[in-house]
């Protein structure tokens, strides 16, 4: 799970001392059905998100799932310390990593923690979580796509045999879709309770009414739907019609910084206004606001989105499948622009409309998430979300 160097938000608001009715809490998880109960209806929908870096967010560890390499010599990690390095092992018990000190006189200190989650089907890196106890934590060495190696995860020290990033709720909101919180501390949870990845309910809202709506009574959908607010006719939330601060808010529940948490973790539903659960800092000055995790305050600072109602991040990202191709995301471009008028149409001809966003979103290096590894400094590249023009911007 990726680390951060922005001050750490608190992991849950102080608990109320009023009575109010209105008090924000965690629907019950008897209104979820899971995934299983989606996929009999929405088959097409199921198969191709079970691909997507949202299924995969977190996940339990199997040879699919964990990236890097376990073999001899690959399996090393050296630091800035002699005297430590790190391996990475593979066993009929599981995947490990173990922190190896070698202070001299044949002495050697070692600590071995399992691989318990994989957060990530990696583009830019992978990092994994352990179980002490009932407490979670994030393991110090991550695999680094762009290297293809080990190396420190981000915000742990370089060459300290370190074990303790606390994995806080507000992390877990964004990377699983359920858990049951027990403090203190502050990252002890129930085991059992762990539903991991974003699962369809995280974007679509608690689904057993919907379920029941069309199996125990299926003549009752047509009488509901002028019953019900914008986006829940069905007994269950499309975010496509949500008017669009609410679509948003859906997305910018996770793709918006940390924020402070104002309510607890997991009272957010899609179609709630995501201001009355994390104080998110949307006025930052635009140099403030990093790529990393960030898109949605860097979209509101577009033109391309303040001078139109109907742009939302749904307008280019179909969540149910992975995209990765720029001309696919061009083509939304082009249905407000066109080729000819874009500076370097002159130049490149009409084959601009295949890349705009390498342009005009471009790949710019995190200040806030990075690994210092064996001397090295590391800073994963991230599409820049605010849309617009840039001078040293070149297609990739």
């Amino acid at each position: 799970m990726p680390g951060s160097q922005e001050p750490a938000p608190p992991a849950q608001p102080p608990p109320s001392t009023g009575s109010s009715t209105n008090e924000k809490k965690p629907p019950p998880r008897l209104d979820f059905v899971g995934d299983d109960a989606c996929r009999s209806c929405h088959q097409q929908q199921a198969k191709t998100y079970l691909e997507t870096g949202h299924h995969w967010a977190t996940s339990w560890p199997s040879p699919r799932t964990v990236k890097g390499s376990f073999t001899p010599d690959s399996n090393i990690m050296r630091t800035s310390n002699p005297y430590l390095h790190f391996e990475m092992t593979v066993s009929p018990a599981g995947y490990f990593q173990s922190a190896v000190e070698e202070p001299g006189e044949g002495k050697k200190i070692t600590r071995t923690e399992r691989i318990d989650i994989v957060a990530g089907l990696p583009r830019k890196g992978q990092s994994y979580l352990f179980w002490k106890g009932d407490q979670l934590f994030q393991l110090p060495v991550t695999y680094w796509v762009e290297t293809n190696s080990w190396v420190n995860s981000p915000s742990y020290p370089d060459g300290s045999p370190h074990f303790d990033k606390a994995i806080i709720p507000r992390c877990l909101e964004c990377h699983a879709s359920s858990f049951e919180w027990m403090p203190p501390p502050v990252n002890r949870y129930r085991k059992s309770s762990l539903v991991l990845g974003i699962s369809c309910e995280k974007c679509h809202g608690p689904g057993r009414a919907h379920v029941a709506l069309h199996t125990t009574a299926p003549g009752a959908a047509r009488g509901a739907k002028s019953q019900l607010p914008p986006g829940t006719s069905e007994q269950i939330v499309n975010p496509a019609k949500l008017p669009r601060d609410r679509q948003i808010d859906v997305c910018g529940l996770c793709h918006s910084g940390n924020g402070t948490p104002i309510a607890p973790s997991l009272s957010f539903l899609p179609g709630d206004v995501l201001d009355d659960y994390i104080d998110i800092p949307y006025s930052s000055p635009e140099d403030a606001v990093d790529v990393h995790g960030n898109q949605v305050q860097l979209l509101k600072k577009s033109r391309c989105f303040q001078s139109t109602t109907t742009l939302t991040c749904n307008t280019c990202h179909d969540v149910h499948t992975t995209q990765n191709n720029a001309a696919a995301f061009s083509a939304h471009c082009l249905s407000c622009h066109e080729p000819k008028q874009c500076g370097e149409h002159a130049r490149l001809g009409d084959q601009i409309a295949n890349n705009c966003i390498d342009c005009h979103m471009p790949l710019q290096e995190s200040k806030v998430l990075f690994s210092n590894t064996n001397g090295k400094h590391l800073e994963p590249k991230v599409r820049n979300h605010r849309i617009g023009i840039y001078a040293d911007a070149k297609p990739q």
